[in-house]
């Protein structure tokens, strides 16, 4: 027998959009993996008078906070960047500007420090953060949940992806802050909504639930988005009508989120699903903290006889923690990157393929 793997320490550093984190985690595959540190300092505040994040000011923000954050989080790990197995940043997707930031200054601490780069796909690392969590093995279901994505895939290993449904158009994170926007509430706007919605009818607008109980799984919120606009048009709402309204909406986005998964769940059985072998969904992104996504799930699952892994509601955030993991990941798997690795707003994950 060979000699145990050694857990590999690894600093990941997040930029895509407007969260600049950065975190230490150790661990070996498949987990879970230990984080010795989690820095998050978030750009509400900068972006709230916009209704949504101005991509300017977020990578201005980056190049003014990350070497603190960095230096905060090799601090509270009580590591330094000589004593690290590599340096991790999400290369994209994401905001071009915020990611060159995060790229560019995890490049600068591979080079100092002669460490390995590790490139990571945004999406991936939402992805293996059930790993971190849970331990969760191989292959599993992924529902990918997020101001920005909104898909559904098998997870077969590192790097290898098989796409079985995307949304068509919006992602259902930009659904709920579009729709917050029409309401009048604050940015970010999936927070509010769900607050708004525990005070409502969830059942007094018949609102579309677009794509249900149709072939294959793509997702399409344009249509509900629309819907809520109408209402919003049609004449003024009071607090209990608009909490109303938000119920709805959150109703129509859980029926919609639980029909697709259902209808990938059967495509996944066919392909993974074998006697007496533990099926598993794993659900991340920023949309997965919301309490009603996460109650409604569980209860699929448990009827389709998937056991479901969510990160804590902040590991679905962006965070370090999910990129330093994936470095972890894929620097056990023997892959690095060179320190011209480019960033990309546009990075599917089912293109990481693992040659």
């Amino acid at each position: 027998m060979g000699a145990p793997a050694k857990p590999l320490t690894v600093l990941g550093i997040e930029t895509s959009c407007d969260d600049t984190a950065a975190a230490v985690v150790r661990g070996i595959p498949p987990g879970p993996g230990e984080i010795l540190s989690n820095i998050v300092v978030g750009q509400a505040s900068a972006h709230r008078p916009f209704g949504g994040v101005v991509p300017e000011i977020a990578a201005r923000a980056h190049v003014e906070l990350l070497d603190q954050i960095v230096d905060r989080a090799l601090e509270e790990a009580g590591v330094t960047l000589d004593s690290l197995d590599a340096i991790a940043a999400t290369a994209g997707p994401g905001l071009i500007g915020g990611v060159m930031v995060g790229l560019v200054s995890a490049k600068a601490f591979a080079l100092a420090a002669a460490k390995p780069l590790i490139a990571v796909n945004h999406l991936e690392a939402h992805a293996l953060s059930a790993r971190l969590c849970q331990g969760t093995e191989f292959p599993f279901l992924l529902l990918l949940i997020s101001g920005g994505h909104c898909q559904l895939m098998a997870a077969e290993g590192v790097g290898r992806y098989r796409l079985y449904g995307a949304t068509i158009d919006d992602a259902v994170g930009e659904a709920f802050d579009k729709t917050a926007k029409l309401l009048g509430l604050p940015y970010p706007g999936g927070p509010q909504i769900e607050a708004l919605a525990r005070q409502g009818n969830p059942k007094r607008f018949a609102l579309p639930r677009p794509l249900v109980g149709r072939e294959g799984a793509d997702f399409s919120f344009a249509g509900l988005k629309t819907a809520v606009r109408q209402i919003v048009k049609g004449g003024p709402l009071d607090e209990q009508a608009r909490s109303d309204l938000a119920a709805s909406f959150q109703a129509s986005v859980v029926a919609i989120m639980c029909d697709r998964t259902a209808a990938a769940m059967e495509m996944f059985r066919t392909t993974f699903g074998k006697k007496n072998e533990t099926l598993h969904l794993v659900a991340a992104g920023g949309v997965a903290a919301n309490s009603a996504i996460r109650s409604a799930l569980q209860q699929l699952a448990h009827y389709q006889g998937f056991e479901l892994s969510i990160p804590p509601a902040e590991l679905c955030t962006d965070n370090g923690a999910m990129v330093g993991w994936a470095g972890v990941e894929r620097l056990f798997a023997g892959l690095n990157d060179p320190l011209d690795a480019p960033p990309r707003a546009r990075w599917p994950l089912q293109d990481i393929a693992v040659q």
